[in-house]
């Protein structure tokens, strides 16, 4: 894309629509980039967060979950002109929506707010979009990624799951539950999401493959969380993203079996052509009738 390709004009201001954000020497964008940060009683994580954000994002929208401490105070005097959104509903899967329905950029990028994530690593997520790919999803286990905070059933649990998906969708993925990603936003109305909990990447990743998005893995780092604790629960949670699967392998099936039994275009003109031909006799008929009278 041309768009990587000019770096940012002299005195230009890269909050400006339609100029060039200068991310590196050798790299320059023009689209504005927007990081969605979902966060509950995260205010002792957000100082480490907020710090590795890279200066040319176009802007952070804050998700707060209902916090009951300074979350919000500490984000707002961290970053002057930070986007806050209060969150409706509960859930992992319901903030990142209500966070996405909230960006202005053409780019969104999802960031967890305990200081696990490296803001960083956006650069390579937003390079991989920009270079051509619709969805750039971060891998723990590509060539170049690792954690530092996951135990062996996880990453066993991770592993089978990722297998199932791979084979049942035709995916390639090396990671599945992780919630590093990046997209184009009009890849929203392709993916349609509807979960609210941390099933949410899973079901992500699937429907971008049954999209036929152009998926590029991002190899990544988890850190382990700064301060306090995760809501996540290895098999509560592992359930949930093993039932998202199964749902959407089951709607996959049903499309198929509407494809089947549809009928196809040259059916329709066939029997499009033989009610014809059932006319036309019936037109010949009445006119050898009125000859014979």
């Amino acid at each position: 894309m041309s768009s990587v390709l000019r770096p940012t004009a002299s005195g230009q201001d890269p909050s400006i629509p339609g100029t060039y954000r200068p991310i590196s020497s050798h790299l320059a964008i023009a689209p504005p980039v927007s990081v969605v940060i979902p966060a509950m009683n995260e205010a002792e994580n957000l100082p480490y967060v907020f710090r590795t954000l890279p200066e040319w994002i176009h802007e952070v929208v804050l998700v707060d979950g209902n916090s009951t401490d300074d979350t919000v105070q500490v984000a707002r005097r961290l970053r002057p002109g930070l986007k806050v959104v209060e969150q409706r509903g509960r859930g992992k899967g319901d903030a990142l929506i209500t966070g996405f329905g909230a960006c202005t950029g053409d780019i969104i990028v999802m960031v967890d707010a305990d200081g696990s994530a490296d803001g960083q690593e956006i650069v390579s997520y937003v390079s991989a979009l920009v270079s051509g790919a619709d969805f750039a999803k971060g891998s723990r286990f590509a060539n170049g990624g690792g954690t530092d905070d996951m135990t062996f059933v996880r990453k066993l649990g991770n592993w089978a799951l990722c297998t199932v998906v791979n084979r049942k969708f035709g995916a390639r993925y090396t990671d599945l539950c992780y919630g590093y990603n990046a997209f184009w936003r009009r890849c929203l109305d392709a993916i349609d999401l509807d979960c609210t909990g941390f099933e949410v990447e899973t079901l992500m990743n699937i429907r971008v493959v049954k999209a036929g998005l152009r998926v590029q893995e991002i190899p990544s780092h988890e850190y382990l969380r700064i301060h306090g604790t995760s809501n996540l629960r290895a098999v509560r949670d592992g359930l949930r993203v093993l039932k998202v699967i199964l749902k959407e392998r089951s709607n996959r099936r049903d499309l198929r079996r509407r494809a089947r039994r549809a009928p196809t275009p040259d059916a329709v003109r066939l029997d499009t052509v033989q009610l014809d031909s059932v006319q036309l006799d019936s037109v010949q008929l009445d006119s050898v009738r009125g000859e014979a009278s």
